[in-house]
């Protein structure tokens, strides 16, 4: 159980747990069992189960996420487009700063 402080979050917490349980419950029959080497089949799938489970359902659904781009070799410079030089600046060099002198009054 998560660490709730405030009422907006017990409240937020409330209305996601039903919500959560209904989805487990809903995808029951969509789900392919999908259990530990220790565990038994069952036909039944409890929401532990099914929440184990729901890989398979989300790889089917796919992500709104757009295609990665491609890795390697650059398409290259488009056809067509003028190319320049890039500007040029002049270079900044900083002085050294020396030590200054200390001020001593020889005794």
């Amino acid at each position: 159980m998560p660490n709730l402080r405030t009422p907006e979050q017990s409240e937020r917490w409330s209305d996601l747990m039903p919500l959560m349980s209904w989805q487990l419950w809903l995808a029951r029959d969509l789900v392919l069992e999908h259990r530990l080497p220790w565990q038994s089949a069952t036909i039944n799938l409890t929401p532990g189960r099914v929440a184990q489970s729901m890989f398979s359902v989300l790889v089917d659904i796919g992500t709104p996420a757009t295609v990665p781009k491609h890795r390697g070799k650059s398409p290259g410079w488009e056809k067509g487009k003028v190319r320049t030089k890039a500007p040029c600046y002049p270079t900044v060099k900083k002085r050294v700063s020396r030590r200054k002198k200390s001020s001593r009054l020889a005794v």
